[in-house]
């Protein structure tokens, strides 16, 4: 999914500057608290951007993900080791062949109105994502492997094939191929159960979600709080605490130092700070490892980047390692490639493409565009008054430098970003993916396959398309990560993007919060978490 540590660390600048104007910032954000009606077991104050959308079907970047996780859930999850375990669904079976899997539902699984989740929730939802009506972006990527979906996704059927409602508490669903990921991709919330009849209330209905997740919206004050209290109903481990997010509220790390919020995001400008061994701040600094990509894409539908000697040309012109080292502090690890590291099939042995100007300069002589380059503008996120972040102005120096590219920067409103990229990008894009689920496919396929629909660049390689293929339904593990790390020399090797760093996770905690745990994927466990009195 759409996530950029970035974009994030942009949206807190903003922040800084709207409340830097008004010295009593805080006193809104105290009078908020003060009304908040902890409960039992607390609550736990966080600082935030606020959702988009709390619809599963359209969500589709962290910024909204975090907060559908907690409302809603699906037939499956991902536990803290990140491995398929039953959710909605208590167990399932899988035929012979692999293809058709069906599951058994939770007596106990409730809406959070206390009506009981049947099989034909389950159906219902799935269809309704695949509905053209309902305008989801991610429906393609994440169901199209169930028998009929496309069909109903380009509007040729009503209701898709491959699901079978056996009776109540079963369902059957049948895939195009067995595909050893295929649970892991209904983990994600476009398979999430919604409630008809709350969907059907009116067009912002997700304002008032009738969920199955481990907490309810208990309040939605826009542009100020959002807070969640526990649902009574979830199956599994209830919550014991609140949840009070703070909607650019003021300087995040100023209200985690005077006791307002539990936990911080640490940006840059306070990582030395929170670091510092001899601080106030080192025993509450958490790093959290975390499956994510930062790159450059180049659009290879457009003049120059067409041409892959161009696009090999502008990865060689970039010093990122000292643009990791000096602007980024080292807070993440160098991207030689695609996978992230410590994700199943990362090559440590994969050498990418590494800083060397001569090099460049020689590979664009070689191009068709040797005579000259045209202007090219890179579309990148951003707010109004905020200034071009610093890491692409120095990938924008090295690009003038050593090639002597005219490269300018458009800019998109941050917070829909994602939603309006692919009809948006320019020559190049500015870009960051966290993975959905634990597996290469979600990278490889997801991002660099024939026509999927987040190939941004518009790259399209038939060997590439053919590996990818194979890996889909390769069952020996071995064979399974050697034909991705294949598919991903091709991507390095063609450059569609250019990789710059993988991602972690930095946060400040409050000695009073336990099991406040961000996984790799970007998603805090929140029904987890306790608190001292």
């Amino acid at each position: 999914m759409f996530r950029s540590l970035c974009i994030r660390l942009l949206l807190i600048a903003a922040a800084v500057m709207l409340v830097l104007p008004t010295v009593a910032g805080c006193r809104p954000l105290q009078t908020t608290l003060e009304n908040i009606d902890s409960g039992p077991g607390g609550t736990l104050n966080l600082w935030d951007i606020g959702p988009l959308t709390l619809d599963p079907a359209i969500s589709s970047e962290m910024y909204s993900h975090i907060y559908v996780m907690q409302i809603f859930s699906g037939l499956v999850k991902l536990d803290s080791g990140l491995k398929i375990v039953p959710d909605i669904a208590e167990r399932w079976e899988i035929s012979p062949d692999g293809k058709t899997y069906t599951f058994y539902l939770r007596e106990d699984a409730k809406f959070q109105d206390g009506r009981k989740v049947t099989a034909g929730d389950v159906k219902y939802s799935i269809e309704r994502t695949c509905d053209p009506a309902t305008g989801s972006q991610t429906a393609s990527t994440y169901l199209n492997d169930i028998v009929g979906a496309k069909d109903m996704l380009s509007g040729k059927a009503a209701s898709i094939s491959g699901i079978n409602i056996i009776d109540d508490q079963s369902i059957s669903i049948t895939i195009d191929a067995p595909k050893t990921y295929f649970l892991s991709k209904l983990a994600y919330p476009t398979a999430f159960m919604v409630d008809k009849k709350n969907v059907q209330s009116g067009s912002d209905w997700w304002r008032k979600p009738n969920g199955t997740g481990p907490y309810k919206l208990a309040k939605w004050d826009e542009g100020s709080l959002i807070l969640l209290r526990p649902n009574q109903y979830y199956y599994g481990q209830k919550a014991t605490v609140n949840v009070a997010s703070h909607i650019l509220a003021g300087i995040p790390m100023s209200l985690y130092e005077t006791g307002v919020i539990d936990a911080v995001e640490v940006s840059r400008d306070y990582i030395d700070r929170a670091a510092d061994k001899t601080g106030p701040f080192y025993d509450q600094l958490h790093i959290f490892p975390e499956f994510s990509l930062q790159y450059i894409g180049f659009n290879t539908s457009k003049p120059p980047f067409d041409d892959p000697y161009v696009r090999q040309a502008f990865c060689l012109a970039v010093n990122r390692e000292r643009i990791i080292r000096i602007i980024q502090k080292d807070m993440v690890s160098m991207a030689n490639g695609i996978i992230p590291i410590g994700m199943p099939g990362y090559n440590k042995d994969l050498a990418g493409i590494g800083y060397d100007p001569a090099r460049a300069r020689e590979l664009l002589g070689k191009s068709k565009y040797s005579s000259g380059l045209p202007h090219i503008t890179v579309t990148a996120a951003g707010l109004g008054g905020v200034d071009v972040e610093d890491y692409l102005g120095a990938i924008i120096q090295d690009w003038k430098v050593n090639l002597g590219a005219d490269v300018s920067v458009r800019l998109l409103e941050t917070n829909v970003y994602q939603y309006n990229l692919r009809e948006e990008a320019d020559e190049m894009f500015a870009m960051g993916w966290v993975a959905d689920y634990p597996d290469p496919q979600n990278f490889l396929y997801t991002l660099f396959y024939s026509g999927s629909e987040y190939n941004y660049s518009h790259f399209s390689n038939k060997e590439l398309d053919g590996l990818l293929d194979k890996a889909a339904v390769e069952a020996d593990y071995d064979k399974r990560t050697g034909l991705y790390q294949e598919a991903e020399k091709i991507i390095v090797d063609q450059a569609p993007v250019m990789p710059l760093w993988f991602g972690k996770n930095y946060s400040l905690v409050n000695h009073r919060v336990h099991n406040y745990d961000i996984d790799p994927l970007g998603v805090p466990k929140l029904n987890l978490v306790t608190l001292d009195k």
